[in-house]
């Protein structure tokens, strides 16, 4: 990974911290995209001291913002470098009905619009480079997804889990199109699970959930460094190189869900993130 430019979004924590570290350890210039500006700072210490690479970032933005996303880009843009990897990695569940600032229902906004839009602008610097991979941190959530197109932002009823699986199916639909879209260039879009990680997942929706949450994690999930194995991967091993269009599980490659191979409902869901963030590819 000498020399390469990645990308990795929610890398202040959890599974997106260890890919960024990962990467700073294989030689790659990293930057780090997060929210809080001094723990983006103190992350890129910590990765800068255990990896000695100085080739280690932060850049500050709220992926639930299409201001904050499109400002993102034009900074990446400007610097004049291909992007070798790009690890969409940012997500969140709302036990309740929250909005962005652009009035888009925050799980959609953040988990599948956050993807759409800040690929879609990078998209020219990730064909600059001559083999570039995106990377999208999907989920077995998408499995018991299904997308509403009647009503996606769940301004009639809204419920946490039914929210995120939907954000998840979207990001393996998105997947698949762009990988569609990509065909006969240097650049291909891979998905994946995790798998059930140890984390601060959940954790912003009250004691309650996150008491409950931090219990089944105790019982059955994985810590960091197992969960960002399979990023990790899609990212770096030479067995991808070329691959595209897949969604992966435990490093191998994995069936996704009937629904997520639907493609009228990804032709509808491409209109629809098109609409909502104002942005065509």
């Amino acid at each position: 990974m000498d020399g390469k430019l990645c990308i990795v979004t929610g890398a202040t924590d959890g599974i997106g911290r260890v890919t960024a570290r990962a990467l700073a350890e294989r030689g790659a210039e990293v930057v780090l995209v997060g929210r809080n500006d001094a723990k983006g700072t103190e992350v890129c210490k910590a990765i800068h001291r255990s990896s000695r690479n100085d080739k280690v970032r932060f850049e500050q933005a709220d992926l639930s913002s299409q201001a904050e996303i499109r400002a993102l880009a034009e900074r990446l843009g400007t610097e004049g470098r291909a992007i070798d990897v790009l690890v969409n990695n940012v997500g969140a569940m709302f036990t309740r009905r929250r909005e962005s600032a652009d009035g888009i229902e925050m799980t959609f906004a953040l988990n599948h619009l956050g993807y759409f839009l800040l690929t879609g602008l990078l998209l020219e610097k990730l064909k600059a480079s001559p083999a570039a991979r995106i990377v999208n941190v999907a989920s077995q959530a998408h499995r018991s997804g299904r997308i509403d197109l009647e009503d996606p932002q769940g301004t009639r009823r809204y419920r946490g889990w039914t929210a995120y699986a939907q954000s998840k199916l979207a990001n393996v639909l998105f997947t698949y199109r762009l990988a569609g879209l990509l065909e006969g260039t240097a650049v291909t879009a891979n998905c994946l699970h995790p798998g059930f990680v140890a984390s601060r997942f959940g954790q912003n929706n009250g004691w309650l959930f996150s008491t409950v949450l931090k219990g089944a994690m105790r019982l059955s999930a994985i810590d960091v460094e197992a969960g960002a194995r399979t990023s990790v991967h899609v990212a770096t091993s030479a067995e991808v190189e070329g691959v595209s269009g897949r969604y992966f599980d435990k490093s191998r490659e994995a069936t996704s869900s009937l629904a997520s191979r639907d493609e009228e409902t990804a032709s509808h869901l491409w209109a629809l993130s098109e609409e909502l963030t104002g942005f065509r590819y």
